[in-house]
């Protein structure tokens, strides 16, 4: 028995014996797999300083080669994009816009690391391999397509010689196109599920802008369906998304000024989709992120100068008749022509509002934009003579609701005289007592509202237009560095609830031609009492709004009041308040059937009827 115990010891193999025969085990299956030893060799050195432990079954096993290896990264490149391929996965490592900087001067690099995936599950004999996980090998050490050229890298994963998955990128000398296609090769016989994929894609989006607030808020998933149909979340909140009736054509991670966009020829037949804000790591900072869809919010970052949201999607795809699955990345600016020209609806991605606000900046304001811009003007003109445009279209309405509001102030003693009569304890009485002045006058009581509400939804469009205008993005105009942000040029060094932690000058200037409007407006309406004095809170709820916003949107803003001044002044030139007093006098001394009664007049006067029959039954 001493005997025994004594040789198990003394004949035991010792530790580097042992890892040198997981070594030549290893060696024997990258033969199998035809690929060379020498940089593997390295990786399980490092391995062994990284106190991984090396399993020796799963060497064995099917795509056992692939588990350990080198990382190293594969340069693909052309005129606008630089992408760095990483043998660890196959997958893109990092992808960097090259004409384009980040807010702070560095390189736009929309996203890198290990914080992103993407890779697809399959089953091996027993083994489940996640290919995110495997080790690929390249077709060159870098690619640098130019001019007219278009050229491919593949990365594979080895099975053996004749068994394996290709990823194949391909480029063009131009464009943020890349083409990828999956393609698995003499693998029926060892993979079973492989006639349909389920990729797993993964991004952590990085602080590209000045404002974190709108750069998450503008960061969200959409989605485009072979229906055509567009839809986006997100942005609001946190949220999860199944989609399995219906096919989709590509899915989009979009950030404020940026988006990687992946593609699909055939379509995705299920997808789960979902966003995030990891409030778990790094430093935990409050941000605004303004108005969205339903309103004011407040929501906590974490590493607000790293990541802004974590994107996810499940996307299950089948395998094409060629056996392949294509697919194409695209990662680009969200500039409307960019996109629009690319195809596939991807210009959809930029949100021009809702509803008919949609409507008014694609096809009204849009195009005036992109006319303006051909003449390569600084963009600070290009947005003044916008203006000058718009309220040069509008002036028809403004004159009229000049002119409305006139004759509402000259009525105003008269009115005062039928209050003092009639007394305040019959409101309905008094309403009727003044639909008779109005209709013995001809007035609209709401001619000078209408003209307003009109322009309303041009106001609202552009709240929604210059925000997302890719355009302004860096383009600087007087104190303002970059019109596509806000101008900080009183800094707190602290945040002020509603606030932030800046004022921004040209929001202050917007909101005290505001308070000047609304001065000058009430002395052209006549308003009196309450309302007379709410008029001067707007401005500043605009002022706790707006302050963060773009400060090319407070700049339209600024122009638009004080290009309102100027037109009232010239209206006020052309308008002789005695000669409207006299068209009033001479109205009234018009026979009542020969007077136009207004649709509003008819309905305010039958339903003051049915108020007094009312009254009268409850007497």
């Amino acid at each position: 028995m001493l005997i025994l115990i004594a040789s198990f010891y003394l004949l035991k193999p010792s530790d580097s014996e042992i890892q040198k025969e997981k070594l030549h085990q290893h060696q024997d299956s990258l033969k199998r797999a035809g690929i060379n030893t020498p940089a593997i060799t390295a990786s399980i050195d490092s391995a062994k300083a990284a106190n991984k432990p090396i399993d020796t079954a799963a060497l064995k096993g099917p795509f056992g080669a692939t588990i350990i290896g080198t990382e190293k990264l594969v340069t693909l490149e052309n005129k606008d994009i630089r992408l760095k391929l990483t043998t660890r996965g196959g997958r893109i490592y990092s992808v960097e816009l090259k004409n384009f900087k980040t807010f702070d001067g560095k390189p736009l690099i929309l996203f890198d690391g290990y914080k992103n995936k993407f890779g697809f599950s399959f089953a091996a004999g027993i083994a489940n391999i996640n290919t995110n996980d495997r080790y690929f090998t390249p077709s060159a050490p870098g690619l640098q397509v130019t001019g007219k050229d278009s050229s491919s890298i593949t990365m594979r994963l080895s099975y053996s010689p004749t068994q394996y998955i290709d990823y194949i990128y391909s480029l063009k000398g131009d464009g943020y196109k890349v083409g990828f296609t999956i393609k698995p090769v003499g693998l029926d016989n060892v993979a079973a599920n492989l006639e349909s994929i389920t990729l797993d894609w993964e991004t952590s989006l990085r602080r590209l802008e000045k404002s974190a607030a709108l750069d998450h808020q503008y960061s969200f998933i959409g989605y485009f369906n072979t229906d055509k149909d567009y839809d986006y979340f997100g942005d609001i909140k946190d949220d999860q998304k199944d989609i399995n009736d219906k096919k989709l054509q590509w899915v989009s991670f979009k950030q404020h000024f940026f988006s990687s966009v992946l593609m699909s020829q055939d379509g995705f037949s299920k997808s789960t989709l979902s966003v995030s804000t990891d409030t778990t790591n790094g430093t935990e900072a409050a941000v605004s992120t303004g108005h969205g869809r339903f309103g004011h919010r407040e929501v906590k970052i974490a590493s607000i100068y790293n990541d802004i949201k974590q994107l996810k999607a499940n996307l299950t795809l089948a395998r094409n008749t060629d056996g392949s699955y294509p697919l194409a990345f695209y990662f680009s600016p969200n500039r409307f022509k960019i996109l629009q020209a690319e195809g596939h609806g991807l210009e959809k991605q930029i949100n021009l509002g809702w509803g008919p606000l949609k409507y008014i900046n694609r096809y009204a304001v849009l195009p005036v934009f992109d006319f303006l811009t051909q003449f390569n003007l600084n963009y600070g003109i290009i947005i003044l003579l916008l203006t000058l445009i718009l309220k040069l279209v509008l002036s028809p309405l403004t004159y009229k609701s000049y002119l409305s509001m006139a004759k509402m102030r000259i009525l105003k003693p008269e009115m005062d005289e039928i209050k003092a009569k009639v007394g305040e304890d019959n409101p309905t009485l008094l309403q009727q007592e003044y639909l008779k002045l109005y209709k013995k006058a001809g007035v609209n009581p709401l001619g000078g509202c209408l003209p307003l509400l009109i322009q309303m939804p041009i106001v609202i469009a552009f709240f929604r237009f210059f925000p997302s205008l890719f355009e302004l993005r860096g383009q600087g105009f007087l104190w303002m560095h970059d019109l596509s942000t806000y101008d900080d040029v009183i800094k707190f060094g602290f945040n002020i609830p509603f606030l932030d932690h800046h004022l921004s000058l040209m929001c202050v200037l917007m909101t005290i031609s505001t308070l000047i409007y609304t001065y000058f407006n009430n002395q052209i309406s006549g308003v009196t009492g309450q309302m007379k004095y709410i008029g001067y809170i707007t401005p500043f709820i605009f002022l706790f709004t707006l302050n963060s916003y773009p400060a090319g949107l407070n700049y339209y803003y600024f122009l638009a009041n004080m290009m309102t001044f100027l037109q009232q002044y010239l209206i006020k030139l052309m308008v002789d308040d005695k000669k409207i007093h006299a068209q009033i006098q001479e109205n009234k001394k018009k026979p009542d059937d020969k007077k136009k009664k207004s649709g509003f007049s008819a309905k305010m006067e039958e339903m003051m009827r049915q108020q007094q029959q009312l009254q009268a039954k409850k007497k």
